[in-house]
């Protein structure tokens, strides 16, 4: 059976629709996504939180990983079947399924505090993804596979962009694409921001595709400036949040102590789930059995560990009490900030675990990113142009990365505590002598000694 066939033998008789805050009512017209909702690996994604050490800044944002899947889900349908009624043409109708299910399951491989947990344990949600699609040992696969045994593997071309059909890629993954329009709305709606509200509705109504991808209606323009501006200010206010990145920070040294400890024979309370992560050893079904709720109980239980300073990070991650930050140049302060790290090293603090550097940096659109296809107008004689061209906005934002440095301590090197008996007068005023208004200055700048 065809894949067009396939598609027609599988419309349910009634639609069914899942209520979302973000685009009213998700429409689900397949046996096949319904399916694919309903396996496990999907399922698991409502247990894990869609943004991370975020939710620790932004008290709303418990929204999960599965919300969002639905989202971009939903987003990349309407975009599809607006495509099969005004460009068919333009649009291969038999990408239909592959490009739901993509949309559906781009998401899938994505673990606990997914980008911290994969800096420490080396794992890549991309190609978890891949093998949880491919994998004949997943519930996904099985679905997938009822459309044709090749059919998995068309649908991990479209995660890994090897897909043959750009349009279909584009959709997915690109500088304006279904996953991205999804995340800014629902993560804006969820912080209480308002920097990611832009007009969705009308770039779903200028949206369309040509020959070599997808591109907008030029008189579209505005709504993706609006879309472009919205990402940059999203990005510079909740995701790269300094309090977000803090809780971060402490995460990232509380899982590297733990991953110590073990190596050298000594974590206590053992935790078998997370053994494989620490032995290099693990599977995908170990990957699986990992949610939000299992990384947090473990944190849980290494607050009465014997090792002082992972007991130390469990609690401050817990109770959100994380590391504090200064801005600094990188290039230029590197010899700063080693001193300040001695500094806090001078104390009962292992600087190694109470002190890192971290960058955040972001480029809101750049049209001469290989990885990404430029964003392209379509004029009124059906011939394209670069939207940086003719946007002085988007030229403004275009090339340049925005974002910053920083260096995280103990809260004590930063905020004046007295009843702290850890903080001693000496290595506060030591640290306070490079500190000016929150960023790192050299001391040949620095007047009266630094002091505030």
């Amino acid at each position: 059976m065809c894949i067009q066939s396939f598609e027609k033998s599988d419309r349910l008789p009634f639609e069914k629709v899942f209520k979302d805050p973000v685009h009213d009512y998700i429409h689900v017209h397949h046996r096949l996504i319904l399916d694919l909702i309903d396996t496990r690996e999907f399922q698991r994604l409502r247990r894990i939180k869609q943004l991370g050490t975020a939710q620790f800044t932004f008290h709303g944002a418990e929204h999960s990983r599965f919300s969002h899947s639905l989202g971009v889900y939903e987003l990349t349908r309407r975009i599809v079947d607006m495509f099969e009624r005004n460009y068919p043409n333009d649009w291969d109708s038999s990408m239909r399924l592959v490009t739901l299910c993509a949309a559906l399951l781009h998401d899938v491989g994505h673990g606990p505090f997914s980008h911290t947990f994969e800096k420490i344990f080396e794992t890549d949600h991309e190609a978890i993804t891949t093998d949880i699609i491919l994998s004949e040992n997943t519930e996904v696969n099985a679905v997938l596979k009822r459309v044709s045994l090749d059919f998995p593997n068309q649908v991990a071309s479209v995660i890994t962009k090897q897909h043959s059909n750009p349009q279909v890629i584009q959709l997915i993954s690109s500088q304006i694409d279904a996953d991205r329009m999804d995340y800014l709305q629902r993560d804006a709606f969820f912080t209480g921001a308002t920097y990611g509200a832009f007009d969705l509705s009308r770039i779903l109504r200028v949206i369309r595709p040509y020959k070599d991808g997808i591109a907008f209606q030029y008189q579209g323009l505005h709504a993706v400036e609006d879309y472009i501006v919205s990402r940059f200010q999203m990005y510079m206010q909740v995701y790269f949040h300094p309090a977000s990145r803090g809780m971060e920070v402490t995460l990232d040294r509380l899982l590297y102590r733990a991953k110590e400890l073990f190596k050298a024979g000594i974590l206590y309370p053992a935790f078998p789930l997370l053994d494989p992560f620490f032995k290099e050893t693990a599977t995908l079904e170990d990957y699986l059995k990992l949610d939000d709720g299992v990384l947090q109980t473990a944190i849980i239980l290494w607050t009465e560990s014997e090792d002082a300073y992972l007991t130390e990070l469990s609690k401050m991650f817990l109770n959100r009490k994380p590391l504090k930050s200064v801005t600094f140049e990188k290039g230029k302060d590197e010899e700063i900030v080693e001193i300040l790290r001695d500094i806090v090293g001078n104390l009962h603090y292992d600087k190694n675990l109470f002190t890192l550097t971290n960058s955040s940096s972001d480029l809101p659109y750049d049209y001469k990113l290989k990885s990404k296809t430029p964003i392209h107008l379509i004029q009124s004689d059906g011939t394209l142009v670069e939207i940086s061209t003719v946007s002085s906005i988007v030229k403004s934002l275009s090339g340049i990365l925005h974002g910053d440095h920083r260096l995280f301590v103990p809260k004590e090197f930063l905020e004046r505590d007295t009843a702290n008996i850890n903080m001693f007068q000496e290595e506060y005023d030591a640290f306070q002598h490079y500190i000016i208004n929150g960023a790192i200055t050299h001391p040949e700048n620095h007047k009266n000694g630094g002091k505030k």
